[in-house]
């Protein structure tokens, strides 16, 4: 039997409010039974755009709780705002998909994995590009290469977003990293040590600060991954996802973030099937999945967090130009 629809509250009704808005209404999984943003008008504007009619629109999360009776919530509101969201919600018994990063800061996510464990709440973060079936078979291929030496990601865009991120600190390493940081754990299976990083924004930059950077993390082992990327790079751009090489003892990987991944050297692994629903869809799927069966997802908040020390480090050591170790942040 098909299990009946998973009643939501979506929190955020901006532009990635929106994203999800359409990701939501599509899925055969979920119901959306109220809509909250402290902007109301602009969330009765965005469900009416989306078609979205019968649900409650209001500016507190805990009115939507009492009127809908919900059984989760997805938080899109911007970072700052993840951790009063995300503890109001899982006190009052939710669990929660929370857009990345889940914190602004490691100590913050951690108080939030601390109100995770004593609630007994799924607190699971939207690592939304960790849901490409490309990205599955890339990981069976590095897998065949043996020992990793080095593993590389060059990420070059030219958006325009508007809002909060162009006055934002840090903007590539803090709204964009994080996905490929993420990644190289995902695809790798393993946590780097220690970072080196740089920033800088170019005189033609319209972000406020670091719309580039390069970190170099080192693994314990002494192999090495190398993010080179920028936001404010017009003309040949990569992928969203960034374009990626892997070098091993057997051979090569190589992925450009969308068409299907290259292996050169030992033999093509056995194809792996993976989600047909990709980005926030997939999840969005992941999260029912979780909630339905009991698991514990990949991107389950205490797993996370190693991916936001990676952020903060390359913070840190952009900052006060050196080398950070990542149990420094963690520890801290």
């Amino acid at each position: 039997m098909t299990p009946r629809p998973l009643r939501l509250v979506q929190v955020g009704a901006g532009a990635m409010g929106r994203a999800w808005l359409r990701t939501i209404t599509e899925s055969p999984d979920v119901e959306l039974v109220a809509l909250v943003d402290l902007n109301a008008s602009a969330a009765t504007q965005a469900a009416a755009d989306h078609g979205i009619s019968g649900i409650v629109i209001t500016d507190s999360l805990e009115d939507a709780i009492r009127r809908t009776a919900p059984e989760a919530v997805v938080d899109v509101t911007v970072p700052v705002a993840h951790s009063e969201v995300n503890i109001t919600a899982m006190r009052a018994g939710l669990p929660v998909l929370c857009e990345k990063p889940i914190a602004p800061t490691v100590a913050d996510a951690r108080q939030q994995a601390r109100v995770a464990r004593e609630t007994g709440r799924l607190l699971m973060t939207s690592q939304s590009r960790r849901y490409y079936r490309a990205l599955a078979r890339f990981r069976e291929q590095i897998r065949a290469l043996g020992p990793v030496g080095a593993v590389s990601t060059r990420f070059f865009k030219a958006p325009h977003f508007g809002g909060f991120r162009e006055e934002m600190r840090h903007v590539l390493l803090v709204d964009m990293a994080i996905h490929a940081f993420d990644a190289v754990r995902y695809l790798t299976g393993r946590d780097p040590v220690a970072v080196v990083c740089r920033e800088s924004n170019p005189p033609w930059s319209w972000f406020a600060h670091g719309a580039n950077a390069v970190a170099v993390f080192e693994f314990a082992d002494g192999s090495t991954y190398t993010y080179d990327g920028s936001w404010c790079a017009p003309g040949d751009e990569t992928s969203w996802n960034g374009d990626w090489f892997v070098s091993g003892e057997h051979g090569t990987a190589r992925w450009d973030g969308a068409g299907d991944p290259v292996l050169t050297g030992p033999p093509e692994p056995a194809h792996v099937a993976g989600s047909e629903r990709e980005e926030i869809a997939g999840a969005l799927e992941d999260f029912v999945d979780a909630v339905r069966t009991g698991r514990t997802p990949d991107t389950e908040v205490h797993a996370n967090i190693v991916s936001l020390a990676m952020v903060e480090a390359a913070v840190l050591s952009a900052e006060e130009g050196r080398r950070v170790l990542l149990a420094e942040v963690l520890e801290r």
